[in-house]
């Protein structure tokens, strides 16, 4: 792990792998999906359980995937996922994104979801992202905002949460409202021809939003994230039960509805 990464708030607790198993190309990438064509050369930076990772394996066979992410722990279970769907087509790797082994020019598609708000210098990871694709390749990423996150009914102990989570994440060296920041960032990082868009996750059916309130509420005072939040002094553990009890009564409501904001780029290298 270089200077420049950051902590990973979130960690690879159950609580996160159930919401990250059910990212998919089509409800996470979709902006990416029409770029995509057989044959083509794909990099996908901080993989995590390997669900994406699949998607894009099968929309660009038999051009071959390169799926890496900081730690070796996750690529494991990716790896399953891979075999599960009888893959041939992709290879695993460690990585930290600000400094990518790879040689210039290597990849058609260099792709990252929810990588850039947390790590230390996005501008320098969009730059390797750069680097490492080639000549009128895409250079693809998209992240979530939590300030900008919406819900109903106003449960308290929610609106604490989207604080806490902000001053944790910060103190981690992350940015958790990336989304907002994506364009800026690609900018910055050199890319001249970017198409920016915005998507959402909305959970207000009874299933998602039990769901949703589940995995936040286990998240909350069983992850690391929580490990996190009262070694820094962002908040007691009696505080995180609170908030972990809120995300159970907002998910019990009947007519509960939760919005999660993403910005999205697509960049020409």
């Amino acid at each position: 792990m270089s200077k420049e990464t950051a902590v990973y708030t979130h960690g690879h607790h159950e609580s996160v792998l159930r919401s990250h198993r059910w990212r998919t190309a089509v409800n996470s990438a979709g902006y990416l999906i029409g770029g995509l064509r057989p044959g083509m050369t794909v990099l996908d930076v901080g993989c995590g359980p390997g669900t994406i990772t699949a998607d894009l394996a099968a929309l660009v066979a038999p051009g071959l995937v390169t799926a890496v992410d900081i730690t070796e722990d996750i690529l494991g279970p990716a790896a399953e996922v891979i075999a599960e769907r009888g893959l041939e087509n992709v290879e695993f790797a460690t990585a930290d994104v600000h400094s990518l082994d790879f040689p210039d020019d290597s990849f058609d598609v260099v792709h990252a979801h929810q990588v850039l708000q947390h790590v230390g210098d996005p501008v320098r990871a969009l730059s390797e992202m750069r680097r490492v694709c080639r000549p009128g390749g895409i250079v693809a990423a998209r992240d979530s905002d939590y300030a900008a996150m919406a819900w109903f009914p106003e449960v308290p102990g929610l609106t604490e949460w989207q604080e806490v989570y902000g001053r944790v994440a910060r103190a981690n060296g992350g940015e958790p409202d990336a989304g907002r920041r994506l364009l800026s960032w690609a900018g910055q990082a050199g890319f001249t021809d970017i198409t920016p868009t915005a998507a959402a996750w909305c959970f207000a059916t009874p299933e998602s939003r039990a769901w949703w309130s589940g995995l936040w509420a286990d998240r909350t005072t069983a992850s690391p994230y929580a490990e996190l939040t009262v070694r820094g002094g962002h908040a007691s553990t009696e505080q995180l039960t609170a908030i972990a009890a809120a995300w159970r009564t907002w998910g019990e409501q009947d007519d509960a509805w939760f919005l999660v904001p993403h910005g999205e780029v697509l960049c020409r290298a």
